[in-house]
């Protein structure tokens, strides 16, 4: 039996513990989805999943609160799936095993899916306790919220029927969010006729162990970009030692920090040396530029099978430069709240071989119009090198409202229980209640969570004393929800 099933709240960390022996990556949602009805099915709750793809979730009123307004608990069913290099994870079959080290929660090796499986958890758990009191409640809990937000995007109009919107996919305990950035998704492509290659060998250089992290929540934290570091290499390496490239591997995630990237290069024998020479002070200058914030870069470079053909010479020049040229990370903050990102982007996924090249982006903004500006300057900078590019997945932000009914009550709760004042932000991180809102604009909205650290990262941690006084904090609030 898992350790954490120990703890305390005993609803919160038993359903939490029984979310982590089922798969659910982005993409593979069906065994949570029945995972999820059985459980409803076994508490005696309503449930059923949509057109989306979600699942719903109805409890209704305790007794004498039939009157209060209804609210919706909101949170996301898949995970992120990363792991370590030297991880054999499945994360289509594999359940995630979990440890307790210094008062937070880890996976081996793994992402532990805290985000957001404990906002999961807590609904299960609201939907479980009949000791509760509070009015009518919905759990929304969304499908493919970290690949694109597709449960959210595809809800259907007039499903649900609360009147507030508690989103249970913050990271900062102590911390509510009532606004977020906007996202959009760029993917630049290119195809093209392979050369064969002359060159005399091949080798595979590999730069790893960057952090890694959210590229929301941490993007302002200047830590290293694989894809964007190995760029560095490869033009210096093209253009003093007339390498060739012949395959690019870069992350995985759109929404994660890319931490490791592979390429392979074709060269003459007697550059090999030289190469290895340059890629060792490559790295010494890195573990110079990332002191105290990277200290695990590895760079090193292997020989291997060479391949049969190359990226065309001008090709592989024009794609390089625009790598190297595309932005990457903060753009800029927010002018009246200077210490919020507004605008950043993320260059995730680099896949290259002899005959196409795809390159992926996610890009987020507060503001449209600055994520229109900057969605069009990457679009710009891979126009030069002549690859088609396109626009998905685009989401607008959270426009905050301070003044929101259900924000006081929390932040009255919260002084009651814990003696001090709530921090109130707007996160860059892209959450799903914009899309929510643009479907029922009459909702009342705040996000919140207990506290997680690197998600999106094999070393996501979720910290254990902070689960009690969230879980508290949603239960006293349900109870507390003003009539209609």
């Amino acid at each position: 039996m898992s350790e954490i099933r120990n703890l305390s709240p005993e609803y919160l960390w038993r359903n939490f513990d029984d979310l982590t022996q089922v798969p659910r990556p982005s993409g593979h949602m069906e065994k949570v989805q029945a995972f999820l009805l059985d459980f409803a099915k076994k508490v005696g709750v309503e449930a059923f999943v949509d057109a989306a793809g979600n699942v719903v979730m109805r409890k209704p009123a305790t007794p004498g609160y039939e009157n209060r307004k209804g609210v919706i608990l909101q949170a996301h069913m898949d995970m992120v799936p990363q792991k370590s290099p030297d991880s054999n994870h499945n994360f289509e079959t594999d359940p995630i095993v979990t440890h307790i080290t210094d008062g937070w929660v880890y996976a081996n090796n793994t992402t532990l899916g805290a985000d957001d499986g404990i906002g999961v958890a807590a609904i299960m758990g609201i939907m479980e306790d009949k000791t509760l009191k509070h009015g009518p409640i919905e759990g929304l809990i969304t499908r493919d919220e970290e690949n694109g937000m597709f449960g959210a995007n595809d809800l259907p109009a007039g499903e649900l029927n609360g009147d507030i919107l508690l989103n249970l996919d913050s990271e900062n305990w102590g911390k509510f969010a009532i606004g977020s950035a906007g996202g959009i998704d760029i993917t630049s492509s290119l195809e093209y006729k392979e050369e064969e290659n002359d060159q005399e060998t091949a080798v595979k250089v590999t730069l790893k162990g960057f952090r890694g992290g959210h590229s929301g929540l941490e993007i302002h934290e200047g830590r290293g970009n694989a894809n964007k570091e190995m760029v560095r290499l490869v033009r210096k390496a093209m253009a003093e030692l007339g390498v060739r490239l012949a395959a690019w591997q870069g992350g995985n995630m759109r929404n994660a920090i890319p931490f490791k990237a592979e390429v392979v290069l074709a060269l003459a024998n007697d550059k090999v040396a030289a190469l290895k020479e340059m890629v060792e002070a490559q790295r010494q200058m890195l573990e110079s530029e990332f002191k105290t914030i990277e200290s695990n870069i590895e760079f090193f470079v292997e020989e291997v099978e060479k391949p049969a053909a190359l990226v065309p010479t001008e090709i592989q020049d024009n794609v390089i430069n625009a790598i190297y040229a595309v932005h990457n990370g903060v753009l800029r903050m927010i002018p009246v709240y200077p210490n919020v990102v507004e605008t950043s982007s993320n260059l995730a996924i680099i896949d290259i071989d002899a005959n196409k090249t795809n390159i992926k982006i996610l890009a987020r903004s507060a503001r449209e119009d600055m994520k229109e500006y900057l969605a069009t300057q990457i679009k710009s900078c891979f126009d030069l090198a002549g690859m088609k590019t396109e626009f998905s997945g685009s989401y607008v932000g959270w426009d905050p409202n301070p003044d929101s009914e259900i924000l006081n009550l929390l932040k009255k709760i919260y002084k009651d229980q814990t003696g001090e004042d709530v921090i109130v932000q707007v996160d860059h991180a892209g959450l799903e209640c914009s899309i929510i809102l643009g479907k029922y604009p009459h909702l009342d909205v705040v996000s919140l969570g207990p506290t997680i650290r690197s998600p999106h990262t094999a070393t996501e941690r979720f910290k254990i004393d902070t689960a009690e006084p969230f879980w508290k904090l949603v239960v006293k609030t349900l109870e507390e929800i003003p009539v209609k």
